[in-house]
């Protein structure tokens, strides 16, 4: 290539793309072709530079954020190998708008094709410049163009093929590269060699490399005019176009090879050393003005057990000196204690990073994944806008020590920083501590670290429904506590009413008390007594959509006090409430269930066998090909409607939730909860 038109300062590239597409072998092939590793590591042999951590080797798969740098020719890239779980895709979503390309990596196949489209959906509206590299070519079973066609519907903006395989007995052997008109043999382990391109594969090149520089024609007139002339365009003006075009998120380039066996890698280097932006880039994306002061990104946040917090860190503007403090947007600060570039656990101490590195630094206690931070203070720093993942699960935990308790909420801290996608709730109704995050092997993976990092051990189980109750007849009832035990006795003595509220209206109580009978200082204990009773009512769940009037009692001069009344109050609700006829209340959800259009009807299916009622469905707004299914369903079932959806849609559906309404719960259902209750009570 005799011009560069990319950027010319370290660039950072994340690897995304689907679970099982092979991004963890990909990096292990670009650090050995570019001499950062001396031996190449593979997953089955728990041995690759990313994925070491424990949860990701039992796995063999990526459960967080790898970063490894390394110099390819005379630059420096950094490479972020991002999670293909759809379970871990915060990471990806956290990192994606710092980084100067993306290389989304995927299989050759058509069934598979839906798996892209939760990443190229994103890169395309962030207009990240990003390319789609198809791995395990030598295991495609088909025509390219074929696949190109089906790869097209999960992509938004166009795809550039800029390479065409060359077939040998139904194996792809080599490739020719569409702009450079050459054609190259694969050679495992080793560069691809130069060959002669004759017969079929010059008539294929042909028509393959007329259709890119098409493509590229449709936004470069010049180049359209030559094409229309039939004048060959020179070769730096379509590398030109190509760079140009990849940076103003026009096009997709697609380039072809197969990790495992090192081919195509060195191609894809290449492009990315010539095409890829510089930093400066990213940061006017991400609002940040160009000049000499300090700003970075906090692109991931890493806790271990002994080595303390690490924060990755991605310097957009100037340049920064371990030791420096930095500045948060809301006033803070903190000093860097530390600064290491990462090639997976090893760190390689630096004193000092310049725009465009990438490096984690130590000890900045209080600063977040997603934050911006200036070296000089006052700086006015834009607000990043990253997308956060609703929560689509729920595990409830206890400490297996009842000594563990205190502790399980500073660790639970620690894992959230490192992932903002894991949440904790404290139901204080229910008495449980719940995680909640994105499915059930990302909470599985959050366990096992909080027993890794920090030695707690938890009982993991289905959480419980906050159901309640509620009455559908009123009553009238009297309540009388007298005792008499030496000395001042306890008297209080009320008549209330009890009614049935419309549903959502709450808690009422009224004082209809007339000529003192009962003393006015006495009311507000026989509120309280009857509030205290609600929290467990004849079924033994709170109590909803009630009214309490008070319309009678007497009291004694001597004997009657606040508690007595209160004891009085509830005993009137416990003789009183199972003649109210009793009902269970179970919460139901408003659900915006998204899936692919092909997968709409089987969705119909689990929302109707999952007791939920279908209130229709619609075109997902602005994504092409997919649905959005909306029912209402109960609590009850939708713990692991997530597990059925993925399940159905090649790992990709999803669902919002939000709380609707109550409604009566009856039959054997009922019974059963009702029964299940009393038995844990």
């Amino acid at each position: 290539m005799s011009k560069k038109n990319g950027g010319s300062g370290p660039r950072t590239v994340a690897l995304v793309g689907p679970y099982g597409s092979g991004k963890t072998t990909l990096l292990e092939s670009i650090l050995m072709t570019t001499g950062a590793v001396q031996r190449k590591g593979a997953i089955p042999q728990k041995n690759t530079v990313g994925d070491f951590s424990p949860e990701a080797r039992a796995r063999q798969m990526s459960v967080e954020v790898n970063c490894a740098t390394a110099k390819y020719l005379d630059e420096t890239f950094t490479f972020l190998d991002c999670p293909g779980s759809i379970e871990f895709l915060q990471d990806s979503l956290n990192v994606m708008q710092g980084v100067d390309a993306v290389v989304v990596v995927c299989e050759p196949e058509a069934a598979k094709v839906q798996m892209l489209k939760p990443f190229l959906k994103r890169l395309d509206d962030l207009a990240i410049p990003h390319f789609l590299f198809v791995n395990k070519i030598d295991k495609a079973g088909g025509a390219l163009r074929d696949l190109l066609g089906i790869l097209q519907d999960a992509s938004d903006k166009p795809l550039l093929l800029r390479q065409i395989p060359i077939w040998e007995n139904g194996i792809v052997t080599g490739f020719v590269d569409l702009a450079l008109e050459r054609a190259f043999v694969y050679r495992e382990h080793a560069p691809s060699e130069l060959i002669e391109m004759k017969g079929d594969v010059k008539d294929r090149e042909k028509e393959a490399r007329f259709q890119m520089l098409e493509r590229l024609a449709d936004y470069d007139e010049h180049l359209m005019e030559e094409l229309l002339s039939d004048v060959e365009p020179p070769r730096d003006e379509i590398f030109s176009d190509l760079a140009k075009e990849l940076v103003e998120g026009l096009v997709v380039p697609v380039l072809i090879g197969s990790a495992e066996r090192d081919n195509g890698v060195r191609r894809l280097l290449k492009a990315l050393r010539h095409e890829v932006p510089d930093v400066a880039a990213a940061a006017s994306r991400l609002g940040v003005k160009s000049g000499s002061e300090t700003v970075v990104q906090i692109l991931k946040t890493y806790h271990s057990s002994h080595g303390g917090k690490l924060s990755l860190a991605r310097v957009l503007t100037g340049s920064l000196k371990d030791g420096a403090v930095l500045h948060r947007r809301d006033g803070g600060d903190a000093r860097v204690g530390g600064m290491f570039a990462l090639k997976g656990d090893a760190q390689t101490k630096l004193t000092d990073a310049k725009a465009g590195d990438t490096v984690a630094l130590g000890r900045l206690e209080g600063v977040l994944t997603g934050e911006l931070l200036s070296g000089a203070k006052g700086t006015a720093l834009p607000k990043l806008d990253i997308e956060q993942l609703p929560p689509v699960y729920r595990l409830a935990i206890e400490a297996s020590d009842r000594k563990d308790e205190v502790k399980i909420t500073a660790a639970i801290g620690k894992l959230r920083e490192e992932d903002p996608s894991l949440h904790f709730e404290q139901n204080a109704e229910l008495h449980e501590m719940s995680l909640v995050g994105q499915g059930e092997i990302h909470l599985k993976v959050a366990v096992e670290k909080l027993l890794s990092k920090y030695g707690l051990h938890l009982k993991t189980s289905r959480p419980h429904v906050p159901y309640k109750e509620t009455i559908k007849r009123p009553a009238s009832q009297r309540g009388r506590h007298k005792r008499q035990s030496g000395g001042h006795g306890q008297f209080g003595d009320v008549v209330i009413d009890i009614k049935p509220l419309p549903r959502g209206t709450g808690f009422t109580f009224e004082d209809l008390i007339k000529g003192g009978v009962v003393p006015r200082q006495f009311i507000p204990s026989v509120e309280k007594g009857v509030i205290e009773y609600l929290k467990q009512g004849p079924l033994g769940f709170p109590v909803v959509d009630v009214s309490v009037a008070l319309t009678d009692g007497s009291y004694h001069t001597v004997d009657s006090s606040d508690a007595a009344f209160q004891t009085a109050a509830r005993i009137a609700m416990t003789e009183g409430m199972p003649n109210c006829a009793p009902v269970l209340l179970e919460p139901i959800m408003h659900v915006k269930v998204h899936v692919p259009s092909d997968a709409t009807a089987k969705v119909n299916g689990v929302v109707s066998g999952r007791r939920g009622q279908l209130m229709g469905f619609d075109a997902r707004n602005g994504w092409k090909g997919w649905d959005t299914v909306e029912a209402q369903m109960p609590l009850s079932e939708i713990h692991d409607l997530i597990i059925d959806l993925r399940s159905l849609t090649q790992g990709v559906g999803t669902f919002d939730v939000a709380f609707d309404h109550l409604a009566e719960l009856t039959g054997k259902l009922a019974e059963q909860v009702v029964a299940t209750r009393k038995t844990a009570a």
